[in-house]
């Protein structure tokens, strides 16, 4: 199981780009294998993986994730294949349709049939990745195009699935999916299997399961817990997460963190690796004199592909 580390808006801590990039610099330095920016409200993630990109040799790149809606497959496209062009195809693009209260109150688009969507925009995004003319009419856009730009190659897509629909889509039009806030148990019986099936029904390869979670070394769990249950709490609140909650049997957040000593953590990883984890997406939390530590424990399980050293 590889390791990638969150930083910025997904780790709850929104920053200025030059600063968000000088935090990518310091992970490249530490060792670490991947960093993963979410596009939220903040800076825009693509644009600062290719700057980063085009400075730090070697490290890898991830959005998780990217939401759909405000975005034009044929602009999203662009600029994925732009950031592979200035980094040697080092990203992995991860898309999502984000949530009701946040398309339809915040940006004032139509959510109501959010599995259509995906699949219509999943198949435009995927042929124009692919350098193909995509002329597609479907239910929710029409799309007469094609794109080329030279030094590029098709990024890696997984999408932000959860529920049942969502993980089929996945796993029959991209590469996998990514989570967030989703528990062991729940990927094993749940993600996992939905997600291989439908790739093994379409003829792919086995999917990426990329697992998002906030994780934190510390000899105070207890204090560390209810630190997440503050930071993490809207998580807590919104249905697609909930649902993953509830699914899991946890009451929040702070339930899914994984916080303790290095033994705990090593033990955590070792949960997800066993539950058909292929990637680990951490979202390092905690106070200040935590936060090293905790990338220090990680970048060190990357440096040995996530085993214990």
């Amino acid at each position: 199981m590889r390791i990638g580390i969150g930083v910025g808006d997904i780790a709850g801590r929104g920053s200025a780009p030059g600063d968000q990039i000088e935090q990518i610099r310091s992970l490249a330095e530490r060792g670490a294998g991947s960093v993963w920016l979410a596009q939220i409200f903040g800076a825009d993630a693509l644009t600062m993986l290719a700057v980063a990109g085009a400075q730090l040799p070697g490290i890898e790149f991830g959005t998780a994730v990217v939401p759909t809606y405000p975005r034009h497959p044929t602009a999203l496209a662009a600029q994925a294949l732009t950031v592979q062009a200035l980094t040697g195809g080092r990203l992995t693009l991860g898309v999502g349709p984000s949530h009701r209260s946040v398309i339809e109150d915040m940006f004032g688009l139509d959510y109501t049939k959010p599995a259509r969507h995906m699949r219509e925009y999943l198949t435009v995004l995927g042929g124009l990745l692919r350098g193909e003319r995509v002329d597609f009419t479907g239910e929710t856009m029409r799309v007469n195009a094609r794109l080329t730009i030279p030094g590029s190659e098709p990024p890696s897509v997984l999408v932000a699935a959860l529920g049942p629909v969502m993980l089929r889509l996945a796993g029959r039009l991209t590469d996998g999916t990514v989570t967030w806030m989703t528990g062991p148990e729940t990927l094993a019986r749940h993600t996992v299997p939905v997600l291989t099936e439908a790739a093994a029904e379409a003829g792919r390869p086995a999917p990426r399961v990329v697992a998002g979670l906030p994780i934190c070394l510390t000899d105070d769990p207890a204090a560390a817990r209810e630190r997440a249950a503050r930071q993490f709490a809207v998580y807590g609140q919104l249905p697609n997460y909930r649902a993953m909650l509830d699914r899991e049997g946890a009451d929040g957040p702070a339930d899914l963190a994984i916080v303790g000593d290095e033994d705990v953590l090593a033990a955590g990883l070792d949960r997800l690796a066993a539950a058909g984890v292929t990637e680990f997406l951490a979202v390092p939390f905690g106070a200040r004199d935590q936060l090293a530590p905790t990338i220090d424990f990680l970048a060190a399980r990357s440096a040995t592909g996530g085993a214990r050293a």
